[in-house]
């Protein structure tokens, strides 16, 4: 089987304001809007994203989403893009999360969904502890979060 790209489909409270906030983030319009229910089919990166309005009473399962790209100059160019849109962004570069060392940025969604744009600098190896010091690996040094909010560290 070839997976042809992601697809992540999220709940949100205003599909109106919803839309603004992901032509902003992806850059493009959505292929499909019905009433309640909005589809992007995004090229760079491959994802099949959706919005499904609906009024939930609290944040539910997800942790965060995340656009992964090639290069910090890449971050810098989406920051920019997302400040000019209106949009705060919280930077973290050069930061350690998920056994791998990133610059990012933070920017969050109508209804509290955190994304991240990020690149991965350098990759850590987890299983080098175990095999090393015949211990577990260590735990991430930092959260998968804006400026370390501990509620939502990496699992993998």
């Amino acid at each position: 089987m070839t997976a042809l790209r992601p697809h992540v489909a999220i709940n949100v409270r205003n599909l109106e304001q919803s839309l603004t906030f992901y032509r902003n983030l992806f850059g493009v319009d959505p292929v499909r809007v019905r009433p309640g229910y909005a589809k992007f089919d995004i090229d760079q990166p491959p994802l099949n994203f959706t919005l499904n309005e609906f009024p939930y009473g609290d944040a539910g399962a997800l942790n965060h989403l995340g656009l992964q790209v090639t290069s910090t100059e890449d971050v810098l160019v989406a920051k920019q893009r997302l400040e000019a849109a209106g949009l705060v962004t919280v930077d973290e570069m050069n930061t350690t999360c998920c056994y791998a060392l990133q610059d990012k940025i933070w920017v969050t969604d109508p209804d509290g969904n955190r994304w991240e744009v990020f690149v991965v600098l350098d990759q850590e190896d987890d299983r080098l502890d175990a095999e090393v010091n015949g211990a577990q690996p260590s735990a991430p040094r930092t959260c998968c979060a804006p400026s370390g909010n501990a509620s939502s560290c990496c699992t993998n």
